[in-house]
């Protein structure tokens, strides 16, 4: 089931890559902000409960789907730019095994334990 869970995330991952080719921009914005998201983490600087908050609200997928959407409506590049990175950075994260968080722990995910605690 894992497998299967993994390609699909590998698909929108593709998908968030068909998209940005769709857009005006130079081809490096796409592995240049692609890991930006991932400055949800910060909010662990504070505590646990903030920091899985922060970082679900980034990595939700909902989130990068209606930033999209609303691009589409306005015809807008940058709001575009900015769902389909956030889209394929959840995508990617979900294909490498890191979930959104619970807020005990960031090892904690919804699909399981990593690092350390998952061994």
């Amino acid at each position: 089931m894992k497998n299967i869970l993994k390609l699909e995330e590998l698909a929108e991952f593709i998908l968030g890559i068909l998209i940005f080719s769709r857009l005006e921009f130079a081809w490096w914005y796409f592995p240049a902000l692609l890991l930006t998201p991932d400055l949800g983490m910060l909010g662990y600087l504070i505590n646990p409960k903030i920091g899985a908050w922060m970082y679900n609200l980034v990595h939700h997928k909902a989130l990068g789907i209606t930033i999209l959407a609303y691009g589409f409506y306005e015809q807008n590049q940058g709001v575009l730019l900015l769902g389909t990175i956030l889209f394929a950075h959840s995508a990617f994260d979900r294909m490498m095994g890191y979930g959104l968080k619970y807020e005990d722990s960031f090892e904690n995910t919804h699909l399981g334990k990593i690092g350390k605690s998952a061994k």
